[in-house]
Formats: C-alpha cells, structure tokens, sequence
C-alpha cells in the first residue's frame, strides 16, 4: 500500500495494492495487519454504506463531539466522490482549514478522517455508493456538523446547488460550531 500524509496533520490518503487482469482486479481494502505497520493503528467497529443517485448530493459537513469523536476510512464502491475534510482542532496549526479529493471507484483511493476534523464530500457522477468504517458508533447526541458554504471556510465544492438532507442545510458557521477538539 502507499501512504499520503496530506497538509492536514494526521490526515491520509491511502493507495491500496491493485491485481488487476483481464477479469477484473482483486485488492485488500482494509488489512489490519499492513495498515499497523505503516503506523495507522485504529480499531474500526462499524461500517457505513451510502448511496447517492445524483449527482451534486453533498452531505457534510459531520463530526460528533468528544467522547464519541470519530476516525473514519472512506472509499468509493462505485462512482466518484469529491472529499473534504476540515481540521477543527482548536490548538491545531492547521484549525479551520481543509482539503479536498477526489476518491472514486477507478483510482481506489481511501481518506483517512482523524478525529476532531470534519467531514463531507459531493458526488460527481450517479449512482455513487460510499463505505466507510468508523472506530467509534453512531451517537445522535454527539452528532454536529458545519455549513457546507461557510464562506470563513471557502470551501471549492464541485457545484453550487447541491443537493442536501434538511439537517446539512441547517448547521452553523464554523465559529459558532459546538467543538471539544484540542
């Protein structure tokens, strides 16, 4: 596997080996043993799947508070995906700022999310499904999230009239976010 540190520390990118022949491919997404020796040491409990039939539907930007944080593995099954992760780490060199990526079905490429970052991504293409695994489960009460469009942020989404569920519409700026990320 190839590992990315991206300019958010503790942010990466992940490039699975690929057997690729005539029939297809054959890769191991996730290999608890490979990913420990290149120093990724997390202990994922749940997977996630989504799917978006459009393209444009953007859902983000979520995290959940402490002690529920979550660190997340994203990959795309099938289609394309622009991935943004923001760093809301108060004391973080690199706080309020992001990163974007594109991660889809042809380059197999997977984002880790730390904890204490937000994340969000837009689909580029139909029909994209989405797998992520999370170390820690689902907490509605820890549950936040950010403006998509937060203009302090600057976010370059691939489209200016997403699609969104009625919550992402409605979460706050940046600087009026509940956080407890140090």
């Amino acid at each position: 596997m190839n590992v990315t540190l991206l300019r958010l520390t503790d942010a990466l990118i992940i490039e699975p080996v690929v057997h690729g022949d005539h029939r297809g491919f054959f890769m191991e997404s996730y290999n608890d043993s490979l990913f420990k020796q290149n120093g990724i040491n997390y202990n994922f409990i749940q997977d996630n799947h989504s799917l978006s039939a459009e393209p444009g539907v953007l859902r983000g930007l979520h995290y959940q508070l402490n002690p529920n944080a979550q660190t997340k593995l994203v990959r795309v099954l099938t289609g394309a995906i622009y991935d943004v992760i923001v760093d809301i780490r108060k004391n973080s060199p690199t706080f309020g700022q992001w990163v974007g990526v594109i991660l889809s079905e042809h380059n197999k490429r997977q984002l880790l999310v730390p904890k204490g970052f937000a994340h969000g991504f837009c689909t580029l293409v139909p029909n994209t499904q989405v797998l992520y695994k999370v170390d820690e489960y689902y907490s509605p009460e820890h549950d936040r999230g950010i403006l998509w469009s937060d203009p302090a942020l600057g976010i370059d989404w691939p489209t200016s009239n997403p699609i969104l569920s009625e919550k992402d519409q409605r979460h706050p700026l940046l600087k009026d976010a509940e956080m407890n990320f140090e």
